[in-house]
């Protein structure tokens, strides 16, 4: 079974209600933009960070636009300062490559004690859409669903931050 059939596997244990589409291996933002028409849903960006000694990790969601810096974020949640994790410490805990880090990956065993970082207006979007640790594929379900269903069924509660909105330069 797929990384990808082992998510979908437990949304379907959870009766959780989902779309989902395969395309073309999605690795930017700007190529999930057509699978967000698809789907009516807001595909989250994801960054996977960590602390400079690497016993923490944290898996940031936020809206596509948004404008992040890791000094900001972690300062709200009062964590010793962040950077961009390595690619195996993502694959270590939440079983996905770069380009396809998910809050999906929360499911595994390994990814207990990820904690997870919530852009806050993520919570005000009608529907949200992810990569199922396979960035061939989104998978898209009501914010509802996922931050009142999906999240407690993995045991994770979600810490939330304020991310500006991106300002283009003049």
């Amino acid at each position: 079974m797929s990384v990808a059939d082992e998510v979908f596997s437990f949304l379907d244990g959870l009766g959780i209600r989902y779309r989902r589409v395969s395309h073309a291996p999605a690795f930017t933002m700007a190529d999930c933009a057509e699978v967000d028409r698809t789907l009516g849903a807001l595909t989250v960006k994801n960054i996977f960070l960590t602390t400079k000694n690497k016993k923490t990790c944290y898996l940031c969601i936020t809206r596509p636009d948004a404008r992040f810096h890791t000094a900001d974020i972690s300062k709200q949640i009062a964590s010793s300062r962040l950077s961009f994790a390595p690619e195996e410490m993502l694959f270590e805990r939440l079983r996905c490559h770069g380009g396809s880090a998910s809050p999906m990956g929360l499911i595994f065993p390994e990814a207990a004690g990820v904690g997870l970082i919530v852009d806050s207006a993520l919570r005000r979007e009608p529907a949200l859409a992810f990569h199922p640790c396979d960035n061939a594929h989104t998978l898209s379900m009501s914010a509802g669903d996922f931050f009142d269903r999906f999240l407690p069924a993995v045991g994770v509660e979600g810490m939330d931050v304020e991310i500006h909105d991106f300002i283009p330069p003049s």
